[in-house]
């Protein structure tokens, strides 16, 4: 997309989100939808979740957006941009007359706010590292510093970034959930609590939130784009059972089930009559995979991680989910550009992996703890896995609990040895390789509250990485996806992870939702509210 991008931007073309059309779209309605697990935080410099990243992308607003259910980058909150030619600077003009829902209008400042906040170590969001290439971002992170000087404002309708390095994702990184700009004197009067009280400029406002039970959005009115969003109000059913989620939505009482069909009922409802109308099942830029803790023994030893990725059956874990993922053998999923076919990773072998664990001086196995989310299918997988663990002398406590729970362990060091990340497995922000590596494999990732669960950092590959992503030159795409692709395989050799499987995203939805398929696998929303409708 940077091509498409830089080569427009010497005429800085004017471009709005248009809305979808591949079906007649019908205004009004209240929607339901359910999860089991409640969410955690709907603050975007913070929430990083699949479940709060929808929810998130639809109270507030960022420069850069995306065309609902694809991956086609058009200005949002800017009116217009323009790119330098050395694509070092990059410069904004906002809408005129966008508010948040207090009624303030959004001007300039609060754009550079809004980064520097996410980016502020104070914060302890997680995606700090994607803003890298802004000029000041290590006197900021490192606290030499409360501001960014590569963010300018000239005035309340102009934002001006300057980069240190050209950065071929930088347009993606201002669409993504932290970029979403919030008002300061709404932050400060929330006193640490603006993600239960978030006041944004998107198409939905939050309206009521008991905790443990259900979070009610209603249209925000005063939305600069006339007509957007379609629905009046979705209410979001916390603790609902997956099984009794789809047994409501049969019955008409429930629109969406978020945690999606339990594998124990696809086929079933996959043959039924309504079936088709009630199944949304699509490709996903996903892997889901098994965090090892570099910094906790055993899995300090390269050898005992490499034992690791040979004793899981991968194949096994996609019959539990009725053939609806392929296993992985890398992080990058098979459609992300770098993807390397030829690459073939870890074989199942339990002989080679027992043989290794020797090796490395736990002939007669050892104890560890897997962490795993609590919804249905995950602590099935996680038994599977744990089985598997065993066949080798590894034994296994599985610790299933709520998403947030397995989260906060995930991003403290040295608290979960192992975590299953199925549930919250990555999903791209956005489709380049570089959102594969940052915030999961990265150092800058392996911090408190950051996402990186295995706490790995290789400093040499992360300086490879931003020289892959300093190629922003349109013509050194297929050379800078090549690079990323040996990146991912050499992080391989060092075994952090386990890549278990790619898995298709399913939806069930009731027969009264309208909007093409791919609004409800949105492959930078997941699910996109802004576009779905009640027919």
């Amino acid at each position: 997309m940077f091509k498409r991008w830089l080569l427009a931007s010497t005429t800085a073309a004017v471009l709005a989100i248009l809305p979808i059309a591949a079906q007649a779209q019908t205004n009004g309605g209240d929607i339901v939808v359910t999860y089991k697990d409640d969410i955690t935080t709907l603050d975007p410099a913070i929430g990083y979740d699949w479940v709060n990243w929808s929810m998130i992308k639809s109270l507030f607003s960022r420069l850069m957006d995306y065309e609902p259910g694809t991956a086609n980058l058009v200005p949002s909150l800017a009116e217009s941009f323009t790119v330098s030619p050395d694509g070092l600077t990059y410069e904004f003009k906002l809408r005129k007359g966008v508010k948040f829902s207090n009624g303030r209008e959004v001007v300039a400042s609060d754009v550079k706010y809004s980064i520097e906040r996410a980016i502020n170590p104070k914060t302890q969001g997680p995606g700090a590292g994607f803003f890298g290439a802004i000029n000041g971002f290590a006197e900021l992170t490192g606290g030499t510093a409360e501001t960014l000087s590569g963010i300018e404002t000239p005035d309340d309708g102009t934002v001006v970034f300057k980069l240190s390095r050209p950065d071929a994702t930088f347009l993606h990184v201002l669409a993504i959930n932290f970029a979403s700009v919030v008002p300061k004197e709404a932050v400060d009067a929330a006193a640490g609590d603006f993600g239960k009280k978030p006041v944004g400029s998107g198409t939905l406002i939050l309206k009521d939130w008991t905790i443990g039970q259900k979070l009610s959005f209603e249209r925000n009115p005063d939305y600069y784009i006339k007509g957007v969003p379609y629905i009046d109000s979705v209410t979001v059913e916390v603790g609902q059972e997956p099984l009794v989620a789809l047994l409501r939505l049969q019955k008409g009482e429930v629109d969406i089930a978020g945690d999606g069909i339990p594998p124990a009922k696809f086929l079933e409802i996959k043959n039924s009559p309504e079936g088709a109308q009630m199944i949304v099942d699509g490709e996903q830029l996903h892997t889901g995979y098994v965090t090892l803790n570099t910094k906790v023994k055993p899995f300090d030893d390269v050898k005992v991680r490499e034992a690791v990725n040979m004793a899981i059956n991968k194949e096994r874990i996609t019959r539990i989910l009725n053939g609806r993922a392929t296993p992985a053998n890398q992080p990058l999923p098979p459609l992300m550009p770098g993807y390397d076919k030829a690459f073939t990773g870890y074989g199942y072998d339990v002989d080679k992996a027992k043989a290794l664990l020797a090796e490395a001086g736990y002939a007669d196995g050892f104890e560890t703890v897997l962490f795993s989310t609590n919804t249905d299918p995950q602590p099935r997988i996680a038994q599977a896995i744990q089985q598997d663990l065993a066949a080798v002398g590894i034994k296994a406590e599985v610790r299933a609990l709520a998403q947030g729970n397995v989260i906060a362990a995930g991003g403290t060091e040295g608290e979960a040895p192992m975590i299953w990340s199925g549930g919250m497995a990555w999903i791209a922000d956005f489709p380049d390789p570089s959102n594969f590596y940052g915030p999961i494999l990265g150092c800058g990732g392996a911090v408190q509250g950051g996402w990186n669960w295995s706490w790995y950092c290789n400093e040499a590959l992360d300086k490879r990485a931003i020289e892959a992503d300093s190629m922003s030159d349109p013509a050194k795409v297929a050379e800078r996806q090549a690079a990323w692709g040996k990146i991912f395989t050499d992080i391989m050799a060092d075994a952090p992870w386990v890549p278990v499987i790619n898995e298709r995203r399913v939806v069930a939805k009731s027969a009264r939702m309208g909007g093409p398929d791919n609004i409800y696998i949105d492959p930078t929303r997941v699910i996109n509210y802004d576009a779905i409708f009640v027919k």
